[in-house]
Formats: structure tokens, sequence, C-alpha cells
């Protein structure tokens, strides 16, 4: 099973990065595989560490793939990386092994310390579009176009009839980001 979920690491000279993340669970390990270049491959082999937050902010995932990455964070305990301020839960990482991969290594993590700090309350299908939404932006340059605009209007009925204004923003966003790829804008 992957988790959708925000990964946040810090490179040993201070800078932070926030990313939103497929990861899936092994055991008691979790397995982070970035495509590569990624920054969170680079800060997580760096600093060996990683944080893995659970949040039902979509504008994070959207804010992350857009440009938008300055998000609230605090120190975690037990790891040299932060962790989302109004994270729901986190897992703190550190990293055991690392099966290098030209295109996609994957990072065997272990769970040093995982901490609840609110509830729950479930999606609606609203984030669900727009977490969906958020992983076709990420893979614009490898998706066709006919693919990308199929997804999207149907990911549109839910974001009809069940967005509140958080989701709203998530949505903007991300489809300005679509925009800009399809008339051919540079992207950062």
């Amino acid at each position: 099973m992957i988790q959708e979920v925000i990964v946040t690491t810090r490179h040993p000279k201070g800078r932070t990065h926030c990313a939103p993340m497929g990861i899936r669970r092994a055991g008691a390990h979790f397995i982070i595989a970035p495509f590569r270049p990624s920054t969170t491959l680079d800060f997580l082999l760096a600093s060996r560490s990683a944080v893995v937050n659970y949040t039902d902010d979509m504008r994070i995932f959207a804010g992350c793939l857009t440009g938008r990455a300055n998000w609230p964070l605090v120190d975690a305990q037990r790891v040299p990386a932060p962790r989302l301020a109004d994270a729901l839960a986190h897992t703190e990482l550190e990293l055991q092994t690392l099966e290098d991969d030209p295109q996609r290594p994957h990072l065997l993590c272990r769970s040093v310390l995982e901490q609840t700090h609110g509830p729950f309350q479930g999606f609606n299908r609203a984030q669900g579009a727009v977490l969906e939404l958020a992983i076709l932006v990420s893979r614009l340059n490898r998706l066709p176009q006919e693919q990308v605009s199929r997804n999207i209007a149907y990911l549109g009925i839910a974001m009809q009839k069940t967005a509140g204004p958080r989701e709203q923003e998530a949505w903007d966003w991300l489809m300005k980001r679509v925009a800009a790829h399809q008339s051919g804008e540079a992207i950062q």
C-alpha cells in the first residue's frame, strides 16, 4: 500500500525541504523512493534522516508542487529534520539502507518516533481530487496531455460537489500549473 504524505528533510548545512511523496511500509520500516533528481533524496542521504508528515490540508501537497513551500515547521524530537507544525501525526525516520538505482533509488528507513497531534476526521471527495491532481501535476512531463485532460474533467466533478475553500485554493494553484505547462511556459 502506498501512503501519500509530506516528507520533510533538512540538509546538514541547514536548508529544509518539504515534498509530497508516496511512501510504503515494509513491516517496521518505511520505503521512500524518489525519482532522480530529487532534493529529498539528496538531503536524506546527507542527513540520514527524514520526517513523514500526515496531513489533511491539501494546500500543502499543492503548494509544494507550485512553489509555495514555506509551511510552518518545528524541529523533530529524535532526528535532525523538521516536521510540519500543523501535521495531524508524524513519524521520524533514520536511513538504514540504500538500494541505489539510476532512476529511482529505494531508501529503507526505520521509525524512531511516531506521534499523533490531532484527530483525522476523514477526507472529503474534493481532498481526494486535489491529491490526484497533485500527482498528475508531478507527472505532467511524463503523461499524455489527453490523459491529463480526461482525468482533470473527472476529478472536477468531486471538486464541484464537495470542495471547501482550502480545497478550492489548492485546486486553483494546481490548475494554474497545468495551464502553464499546456501553454509551454517555463515552470519553476
